[in-house]
């Protein structure tokens, strides 16, 4: 423990952020730059607690109060040995992390928690400017060969483990660049993409192999990868995405999140796209679905030059700290403001999207809507609440609901679960050798998750094919600490 009183005497501080018309002329992320001063302030914040809820709020389980102890003594070689021994990327992490350790955080029981978040990226983006971030190349191949399928966190992550322990990675990528969400659904202003780049050419310089544009199931069959590989890591994500079947869905302007965000992010990449331009410019555009897609939608849509912006999000409006049936250390179901709603939105809670409508030409050109009531986890409507916003670009941002289930699946014949997700015990699918990790196994959820499930799947493959494996688990106590 760093500083015994300094959760007393320095409170919660974040870096500024630009002004909001500087930022919307660009991409790139808001954050300001900073000192150290300020993150070793606020890593004297953490207690050290004897009982470190932190950890468990993490799914990684990052040690959290060794590296705010490490920062608070402005050690940094220290901190990102830490930090590597359980997240394989603390630039994303710390990026695009919504922070479940911050929400577990025992001084947020009465005060703002430790800053975890920002203290992370500023732990790896010092290491990478002092040269402590170097390709480590296994020193020897243990002649085994592992095939990875999607180049996002999850698929990223288990080749990081495999590689690292001897195994010879090959990740296939149907997209032309490797990254998966990373480089593709998250925009640049939270996540710039010299980011994921720097990682992808730390990986291949440590010896793990791309193969993008190679779409498995059709570029290359699954019996290929079978042969050639002594295992399979299914890391596809869940990206079918959950539509609304309501009158008027059909007509033009409605547009699911991610293929809106996917073209703006090709855009900025300088990177082509096939599809019919999807732009907020001079429109009035209505977001619906509440979370960080939506926010994403909002950020974008603000810097495209829409007309307005409006949000409506089903569940009612959060209360602004804990409720009595939601006490710590569970995940604070808070309101949440974020980067691009500041930015410039309407949000509207417990609303009921009814209907889109449209002109003579199919042309979308309002949203038909009806305020809600909910008692417990049902709803009812409230008579005479019925309202239609003006409306030209409708985005879908209500999340996804499985996996693609044509060719790769289908073509290697794992079970699914109920939520039509991969089916697997101990991340093995019901085919043998066959692995999967992140969304397409979990469902949609965070790229901390993903991160994890990564690290877990690879472990899984180890003992699979050794019986046993020297990849760390979950399991913290099987940690060794720096």
């Amino acid at each position: 423990m760093g500083s015994i009183e300094g959760f007393i005497s320095k409170g919660r501080q974040l870096p500024g952020t630009r002004s909001v018309d500087e930022r919307l002329a660009d991409y790139k992320e808001f954050y300001e730059s900073h000192g150290e001063q300020l993150t070793t302030d606020q890593a004297s914040r953490c207690m050290d607690c004897g009982i470190p809820f932190c950890h468990k709020g993490c799914p990684l389980g990052n040690f959290i109060p060794d590296f705010n102890d490490a920062v608070y003594h402005n050690d940094w070689n220290r901190a990102i040995k830490i930090l590597d021994a359980t997240n394989n990327f603390p630039e994303f992490t710390g990026r695009i992390c919504p922070a479940p350790c911050e929400g577990s955080c025992v001084l947020g029981i009465n005060k703002p928690p430790v800053t975890i978040e920002h203290i992370e990226k500023t732990i790896v983006e010092k290491a990478f400017e002092k040269g402590f971030i170097k390709a480590r190349p296994p020193k020897y191949r243990n002649g085994k060969k592992v095939a990875i399928v999607g180049s996002g966190p999850a698929g990223l992550a288990a080749a990081a483990q495999l590689n690292h322990i001897g195994y010879t990675v090959t990740i296939f990528e149907r997209a032309e660049k490797p990254g998966g969400l990373l480089r593709f659904g998250i925009p640049d202003f939270k996540l710039e993409k010299w980011v994921v780049e720097r990682r992808i050419a730390l990986m291949e310089e440590e010896g793990i192999s791309f193969k993008l544009s190679c779409d498995v199931g059709k570029d290359v069959q699954v019996t290929e990868l079978r042969n050639d590989f002594d295992a399979i890591v299914l890391a596809g994500g869940s990206t079918v995405p959950r539509d609304l079947s309501i009158p008027g869905r059909d007509l033009k302007g409605i547009h699911f999140a991610m293929d809106f965000l996917t073209q703006q992010n090709r855009r900025v990449s300088g990177l082509p796209f096939t599809e019919k331009d999807i732009l907020a410019k001079d429109k009035n555009v209505i977001v619906l679905g509440g979370g960080d897609t939506g926010s994403d939608c909002i950020g974008t849509s603000n810097r495209q030059g829409a007309r307005s912006i409006k949000q409506f999000e089903l569940l009612a409006k959060p209360p602004v700290s804990r409720s009595e049936i939601n006490p710590w250390p569970e995940w604070p179901l808070i309101l949440r403001t974020s980067s691009s709603h500041e930015e410039g939105c309407e949000r509207e809670w417990s609303i009921l999207t009814k209907a889109f409508e449209g002109n003579e030409k199919g042309e979308l050109t309002g949203i038909r809507t009806v305020q809600i009531e909910w008692e417990g986890r049902n709803f009812k409507e409230i008579p005479g609440t019925g309202e239609t916003h003006e409306c030209d670009l409708a985005l879908l941002a209500i999340g996804f609901v499985h996996p693609q289930k044509t060719g790769m699946l289908e073509d290697l014949g794992v079970e699914l679960d109920n939520f039509g997700n991969v089916k697997t015990a101990n991340y093995q699918t019901s085919v043998q050798g066959v692995f999967s990790a992140g969304d397409m196994r979990r469902g949609q959820s965070l790229v901390v998750w993903a991160i994890s499930e990564g690290r877990e799947a690879a472990k899984a493959v180890d003992e699979y094919i050794f019986s046993k494996s020297s990849l760390p688990s979950r399991d913290l106590s099987k940690y060794q600490l720096v």
